[in-house]
């Protein structure tokens, strides 16, 4: 890990593994879509609405995943100081954002005609909502620094404060009486999902999963870019303020 958190190795890495994890998220993206529309059989009671699950579970999985993962990084900026954990936050903000509102927007086809609503103000629904916000601030905070060391620590502190809701999202469902069900994958005594409709659910988490490790190293390269770019801009332009303010005749 210490060894990668040299920007120049992190570049050359992920810029040789990233082409096979595309093409691993490619192909698994379609063997879920597969499976979800030809392996997983209809419900009983919902039809073929339940096919929205295989959409709507990974996205809202990877939605607390992602902020997880920005609160490790957060400790790797406070504790450890890793070079990259700034950049790993601000590269997975968006991402997370663009998971939640997916799980969101699946979230309230598939409650109109199980619920008969698009939304209510229970306890999973109102966690998530608040996630979301939480991306949207952390995002509107990360863009108004400009030197993006200045913002590092506010932001790492606030992403940790943050990690208090990821807990209750999760438990919810146990704590509150919330129109979801409670966790059926997630479970000391296994699964209580049929295998039919399990195995598909499963393969479509690992596929978005790697589209999420995709998007992520992308995005870091593109940030580590970004910011290299701003580096050099700025020394050029205190090269050229000093050499103009210099002049041989004041010399004399």
């Amino acid at each position: 890990m210490w060894k990668l958190a040299n920007p120049t190795v992190f570049l050359g890495y992920t810029g040789r593994a990233l082409p096979v994890l595309w093409a691993s998220a490619l192909v698994l993206l379609v063997l879920s879509a597969w499976m979800a529309f030809f392996v997983a059989p209809q419900d009983y009671q919902q039809g073929n609405t339940v096919r929205i699950m295989f959409i709507h579970v990974p996205a809202a999985w990877l939605a607390m995943g992602c902020y997880a993962l920005m609160a490790v990084s957060a400790l790797g900026t406070l504790v450890w100081r890793h070079p990259l954990a700034d950049v790993s936050i601000k590269a997975a903000a968006p991402i997370g954002a663009v998971f939640t509102a997916v799980a969101l927007m699946t979230g309230a086809l598939w409650g109109k005609p199980m619920w008969g609503t698009w939304w209510v103000w229970d306890a999973r629904l109102t966690s998530v909502l608040v996630l979301f916000l939480m991306y949207l601030g952390l995002i509107a905070l990360q863009n108004a620094f400009e030197d993006p060391g200045r913002a590092a620590r506010i932001v790492a502190v606030l992403v940790l404060v943050g990690f208090v809701n990821i807990p209750i999202i999760k438990f919810s469902v146990d704590w509150w009486n919330t129109l979801h069900q409670p966790a059926s994958v997630v479970r000391f005594d296994g699964p209580t999902i049929h295998p039919t409709i399990l195995w598909p659910l499963l393969t479509s988490a690992v596929a978005f999963t790697v589209l999420f490790i995709c998007l992520h190293l992308t995005a870091m390269r593109a940030e580590i870019l970004r910011r290299r770019i701003r580096t050099m801009t700025v020394l050029t332009a205190q090269r050229a303020e000093s050499g103009a303010s210099f002049r041989p005749e004041a010399a004399e």
